[in-house]
């Protein structure tokens, strides 16, 4: 049997004559290919790596290479398999496939390329059937996690479920799950031995049962292949050339059975951007695609640069976003070049809060939507998306719209008001509201007070969960319906709890708006793969770009690429905006994302510059008249640590949480301790005065090597850095000064000077 008998292994319905007569004009094929895209069709022998940026066409030069070799005559349909990771990939690429006239090829996903191994196969490997393929597998998991005696909620069951899933995708047994969680830096749902418990008798029910689930099909045909070499071989006969798209997200055992697949062969060809990894959360590395070369030795490697989907400036900015990112994925970083015709400068929007920075959204979506001949810009509304960090954001852009009569569509989410938890929370509020006067805890609460005690008793607490996943999303859902809350008790002096829930019916009712034409709100994550001619990135600020969780330079990283995923989805208007606080009246203490640091107008580069200039537009909230004068307000302190947004005074001197790991360097402490004991005895005031113990203690721990670094740190302000910078920074750097008593007086700042305002108790 071989690949050019029409009763093939995995029959597809071409034949040869349809074959021959497509064959001779191959080289129309290639009409209308840059010359990078060209040699990607014509490179049709050996191990060929494409380095493909967002928008640079990878799907019309690999289709147009497997068409061009099908009509060359060169491949034979039935022997190609092209392989990507999702059914709407693998259907669009059969649709092109078909249209260049290479109708026969294989285009799966691997689950699905798998699975019809399997099921093949499975009679002369096993016998019999294919076990039954369990398309949901929480109630196993459920059950399991019950036959452990650990009680998981329907959040932590869905994170649970998800570690399995990672453990069998990186080809990880129950037995070592905890050791591998650690080595990966995972943040664990739950006790990392009971989970290690729940996987292995997750298993042992699926066994006992007689059904598989989709990892299993992954695990399985790998399994025949590797112990049948009879099977294999007639594998490898039927397909002759691989096309894998989207090389960055395979998983380790994804890459296994493609390993298995090819064998000692080399007619392989990738398609991938390591500047577009951003689910390495799932098991996904773009190890395999930085390593092809390494692999591969003698691999044809062709970088796509041309950008056809968005304008210059959308592309300056998204080259700016990777010149500044670190780590491996950036060393191989692709600097794209726009193709099309110049378009508006990117909007960079401040807006006071959150509310205001939703009502903005809505109303520049307005505008764009109105038809031209109105005075609008004519994009219609289904080219038009709102992207966010987590999905809890989306509540207030779906009332936003909603109260602009601007139809939307959820994509990877349910509707705010359609979760489970805000479902949930909605009965037990209206519970609440009926008996409240009975429950002493609510009785003499305001509004806010009432809804936090609530919803604390489903998970919600002052400060959001450690880590990703379900119990994150469920809080975020129930943090929005607490902020929601105290907005409407600011706003309605003297409202009850049921005048409260009388407004959530009718938010929830009012955002039923018809979905099947209408402005996209998803994720960022759930945009990947899409475009549209304009996008509104919302939200971006720290905290949130990058997330609170992301803490190693890694997840940092990824957090960047995230970012630029979002950026390279606009063809022609891109907006990027942010709140300076969280509620109508509340601090500006927040700051946009530092990844726009040297990009967006009146900001400085962090780390690698930028090259060139940048363009954008500053728009949002400014003072009236514009003019200068105005004080700058300073940025909100982080935790150099987890990161979170700090407002303890004493934790925003030293620059973490209390309870953070500390890096004191105490022999530094010390000297610093007896130098402002001595400086305190000149100048005749309290040691605090100089220095506070917080102060101190935040020098020490972050040893400063350079008037700015020190000039960082809360606490030390002008004046202090001025006078006692130069023996903070000798003492930083180990050097020994000489007694105060033989300085005193050589500082024509006068130290002894009590009216200076740095001597007032309050450091500044």
């Amino acid at each position: 049997m071989t690949a050019a008998t029409s009763s093939t292994l995995f029959p597809q319905g071409s034949t040869p004559g349809a074959y021959a007569a497509t064959s001779r004009d191959a080289d129309a094929v290639l009409d209308g290919l840059d010359p990078e895209q060209r040699e990607v069709a014509t490179s049709l022998h050996g191990a060929v790596c494409v380095l493909a940026g967002a928008g640079t066409g990878k799907t019309r030069a690999i289709t147009h290479r497997i068409a061009y070799g099908v009509r060359a005559g060169i491949l034979q349909p039935a022997s190609v398999l092209a392989v990507t990771f999702t059914n709407r990939a693998a259907g669009e690429m059969r649709g092109r496939l078909r249209q260049l006239g290479a109708g026969g090829v294989q285009a799966r996903t691997f689950h699905s390329a798998a699975l019809r191994q399997l099921q093949y196969f499975w009679p002369k490997a096993v016998g019999g059937e294919v076990p039954r393929l369990v398309e949901r597998k929480v109630q196993l998991v459920a059950e399991a996690a019950a036959r452990c005696r650990v009680r998981l909620d329907r959040n932590e069951l869905r994170d649970v479920t998800g570690e399995i899933e990672w453990s069998k995708v990186t080809q990880t047994v129950p037995e070592d799950y905890s050791a591998a969680a650690a080595k990966s830096g995972r943040e664990a749902p739950r006790d990392a031995a009971e989970i290690s418990r729940i996987y292995a008798t997750y298993e042992q029910l699926k066994r006992d049962r007689g059904v598989i689930d989709f990892e299993d099909v992954l695990l399985l045909t790998v399994g025949v292949l590797q112990e049948r070499p009879d099977i294999a071989d007639q594998v490898r006969r039927q397909y002759q050339h691989f096309v894998v798209d989207e090389y960055q997200d395979v998983s380790p055992l994804q890459q296994r059975l493609l390993d298995l697949w090819l064998g000692d062969r080399d007619s392989l060809c990738v398609v991938g951007d390591a500047s577009q990894t951003i689910y390495s959360f799932t098991g996904a590395t773009p190890d395999h695609l930085l390593n092809f070369r390494i692999r591969h030795p003698g691999a044809t490697v062709v970088k796509l640069i041309r950008d056809y989907r968005s304008t210059p400036q959308v592309v300056h900015l998204a080259n700016g976003l990777l010149s500044q990112a670190r780590g491996r994925a950036a060393e191989h970083r692709l600097e794209l070049v726009s193709q099309r015709e110049a378009g508006p400068d990117p909007v960079y929007a401040a807006y006071a809060d959150e509310p205001a920075e939703a009502e903005g959204t809505a109303r520049r979506i307005r505008e764009l939507i109105t038809p031209v001949e109105q005075g609008g810009g004519g994009v219609p509304a289904s080219q038009i998306a709102v992207l966010y960090r987590v999905n809890a954001q989306s509540e207030l852009y779906e009332q936003a719209l909603a109260d602009a009569q601007v139809p939307y569509q959820l994509r990877g989410a349910e509707r705010f008001f359609e979760r489970p938890e805000v479902r949930e929370a909605g009965l037990l509020l209206r519970g609440a509201a009926r008996g409240g006067s009975a429950d002493p805890a609510l009785a003499d609460a305001d509004v806010p007070s009432q809804v936090r005690a609530v919803l604390g008793t489903r998970g919600w607490t002052p400060e959001p969960p450690v880590g990703s996943g379900a119990v994150r999303d469920r809080w975020e859902s129930l943090a929005a319906l607490v902020r929601l809350a105290e907005d409407f008790a600011g706003s309605r002096p003297g409202a009850t709890l049921s005048d409260l829930v009388a407004e959530l019916d009718e938010r929830a009712a009012a955002q039923h708006a018809p979905t099947v034409e209408g402005v996209t709100l998803a994720s960022l994550h759930a945009a990947k793969g899409l475009e549209w001619d304009a996008v509104f990135l919302v939200g971006l600020t720290e905290g949130m770009m990058p997330i609170t969780y992301a803490k190693t330079e890694q997840q940092i990283e990824e957090e960047r690429r995230l970012l630029y995923v979002g950026v390279t989805r606009a063809r022609r208007h891109l907006t990027l905006s942010w709140a300076l606080s969280r509620a109508p009246g509340g601090r500006a203490s927040r700051r946009p994302t530092r990844f726009l640091n040297g990009l967006r107008p009146g900001s400085q580069a962090l780390g690698a510059r930028t090259p060139g200039g940048s363009g954008g537009i500053e728009r949002g909230a400014a003072a009236p008249g514009g003019g200068g004068g105005v004080r700058r307000r300073r940025g909100p302190v982080h935790c150099r640590v987890c990161g979170r947004a700090l407002t303890d005074a004493g934790e925003m001197k030293l620059m973490r949480c209390e309870g953070c790991p500390s890096e004191l360097d105490e022999a530094l402490y010390e000297r610093l301790r007896d130098w402002r004991a001595e400086q305190a005895g000149l100048l005749g005031q309290p040691a605090y005065c100089v220095f506070t113990d917080k102060t101190l203690l935040a020098i020490a721990e972050a040893v400063p090597g350079t008037e700015s670094e020190l000039a960082g740190i809360s606490g030390v302000g002008r004046r202090k850095l001025d006078r006692f910078g130069a023996d903070v920074l000798a003492l930083c750097a180990g050097r020994e000064l000489p007694s105060a008593q033989d300085g005193e007086g050589d500082d024509g700042a006068g130290g002894s000077h009590s009216g200076d305002p740095w001597q007032n108790s309050t450091e500044k």
